[in-house]
Parts: C-alpha cells; sequence; structure tokens
C-alpha cells in the first residue's frame, strides 16, 4: 500500500515519512513545494518518490493516478504566526485556496479511482483561540475562535475539509495537534531560536513576560498519532493530539539554559507580539479513548533529545537560515 504525503519535506512531515519507512513496509510518495521551511533530509528508500509540486497543481491529480495511494495525509501549510502577521495573503493563498484545490483533486480521485482511500488533515490546535489560566483544555466540540491570519487560515481549511466530508462524502479526517517539537524544526521556530541563540550566547527575545502557556508535543509521538488516525480513525471525525506537558515559554527556555549550561541572563523580553494567544491546551481523552493513542515522551526526554539534535547538526541549521 502506498502514503501520498503532502509537505513531506517540513518537519512534522519529514518526522512522519521516515517513521512510515521505518515502521511499516509501505512506498511513500512525497509531494512538497520546497518553499524556504523545507528541510534537506531526503529519505534514501527505494519506497520513498519526492515529487516538487504545490499541493494545487493540476500535476497532482497525474501523481495520484499514477500511485494511485490508499492513504493521503496533508501536512503542507505556512505554519509561522509571525509571518502570516507580516503577509497574511501567502498564508491565505497556501492554506485555504491551495488546500481547496487540493480537496477537488482529492475528491475527484475517490470518486472515480480509489474508493477505498482514506485522508487525515493536519491541523493545529490554535484554531479554538486562546485559553485562560484555569480553564478547561479544549475538546473537539469547543467553538473556533482563531485569532492570528495563521489560524484564520486553518480553520478555514478544517471547515472546508469538513464541508466536503458531509456534502461530497470525502474520506476526510482532521488531526489537530498542539505545538510540535523536535529535530530538523526549522530555527524560526521558538524551541530552535532559544537553542541556537544560546550556543551563541546571543539575547534569547521573549514576548511579552513570557507567561503564555503551549501544550508541547514531542514530534515523533505526533507521528505515531497520527498514522493511527490515518489507519484507525472514523472518516469525518476529529482528534485532538497534545502532549500533556503544559509549560510557559519563559519555562521553556530556562530549561533549555540549564541544559546548555548558558546564563539565564541572555533571556531578554521584548514587545508582544499582536494577537498572543495566551494559553493553548487539548483535552486528548477522545483519541484515547477511541483508538487508544497517548504520548509515550516526556517534555525532558523530548527536550534533551531536541537539544542534543540540534547541538551536533549546527551546520544544518545554518543552512536553513541562509535559505530564508
Amino acid at each position: 500500500m502506498t502514503i501520498l504525503v503532502t509537505g513531506g519535506s517540513g518537519f512534522i512531515g519529514s518526522n512522519f515519512i521516515e517513521y512510515v519507512l521505518n515502521k511499516t513496509t509501505r512506498a511513500v510518495v512525497n509531494i512538497d513545494a520546497l518553499t524556504y521551511a523545507g528541510t534537506s533530509h531526503l529519505p534514501n528508500s527505494p519506497r520513498y518518490t519526492f515529487y516538487n509540486h504545490r499541493i494545487g497543481d493540476k500535476a497532482v491529480a497525474d501523481i495520484l493516478d499514477h500511485h494511485r495511494p490508499d492513504f493521503i495525509v496533508n501536512f503542507a501549510a505556512e505554519t509561522h504566526v509571525d509571518r502570516s502577521i507580516n503577509d497574511p495573503f501567502a498564508f491565505v493563498n497556501t492554506n485555504v485556496l491551495s488546500t481547496y484545490n487540493f480537496m477537488c483533486t482529492v475528491q475527484d480521485y475517490y470518486a472515480t479511482k480509489n474508493k477505498n482511500v482514506r485522508m487525515v488533515h493536519i491541523s493545529t490546535d490554535e484554531v479554538y483561540g486562546s485559553l485562560r489560566v484555569g480553564e478547561l483544555p479544549f475538546t473537539e466540540q469547543s467553538p473556533y475562535a482563531p485569532n492570528s491570519p495563521y489560524s484564520a487560515t486553518k480553520a478555514s481549511a478544517d471547515h472546508l475539509i469538513r464541508s466536503f466530508n458531509k456534502t461530497y462524502g470525502l474520506p476526510a479526517i482532521i488531526a489537530n495537534c498542539s505545538n510540535n517539537y523536535g529535530p530538523r524544526q526549522h530555527p524560526e521556530k521558538f524551541i530552535p531560536t532559544v537553542i541556537k541563540n544560546a550556543l551563541n550566547d546571543k539575547p534569547i527575545p521573549i514576548y511579552g513576560t513570557g507567561l503564555n502557556m503551549r501544550d508541547w508535543l514531542y514530534v515523533k509521538d505526533n507521528c505515531d498519532a497520527i498514522f493511527k488516525v490515518l489507519a484507525e480513525g472514523k472518516i469525518g471525525e476529529k482528534y485532538n493530539v497534545g502532549g500533556h506537558s503544559e509549560y510557559t515559554n519563559l519555562h521553556v527556555a530556562r530549561t533549555i539554559l540549564l541544559m546548555l549550561d548558558k546564563p539565564q541572563e541572555l533571556i531578554e523580553f521584548v514587545e508582544d507580539r499582536k494577537g498572543h494567544d495566551f494559553r493553548y491546551a487539548v483535552d486528548t481523552s477522545h483519541i484515547k479513548k477511541s483508538l487508544g493513542w497517548e504520548p509515550s515522551t516526556s517534555f525532558v526526554d523530548g527536550l534533551t533529545e531536541t537539544v542534543t539534535w540540534h547541538v551536533k547538526n549546527l551546520d544544518w541549521v545554518e543552512q536553513c537560515e541562509r535559505l530564508v
């Protein structure tokens, strides 16, 4: 059986492809536009095929027809909130318009070529908006309340996916994941930025007071959850995927500095981000009860592996920064 992955050269997508190749005998087809956020990590496997396209390209239909995948996972997206504030249209173009075109292509493939295909669309907990301290985590029934152009475009894609399932029978499932971290994450993201700056003894910028909270999900745990949803999830369902690791940005930065034996004085508080959500947290009881999944990596263990990987791969970090 073949799995088609879109955005498979990005952070989560590349880790997912690695997961599939290591743990299954399935073939993997990766469609990626290779933007600045695409990793240079390309699997060396006869079961891996790569196409350099955007998901809205007409060529995607030919790729589906040629490889006849049974599973499709859509990671393709613009994801960095700061960039969405500065250039919202890029996010509308990829996360909404291109996703719509891709869904039309998949719908046609399902209707005319493969009635057994299953699709998982990867989304974010940010579509639910922001929580206060003490509020219960978001469930799959929580109303959408996106606060940034990024989360608004991801929410739009979720709604389109749902409408295609309900109206046209598109065999799709949505996975709303919390903040991922781990090896090969682009250095523009928070944890890689802290690691990179600490290693270079540069100031570590922390928005506002640093008390904004995130639920941190180790990327390899997320890959396990996504595969579980893909293979066993119920068509038309939503599954929240979280790491059970809620920490403030300040706590995360301080922990990394301790791991690297760097002074806490490197932390520098900067003007808060526009529309900055205070807290994200998701209730994962649905995926645990229905599919038996829960995270297996503690935040300390996952962060230790992440820091160690970045220390050993400084050339990769520098290469990513040159592409921006």
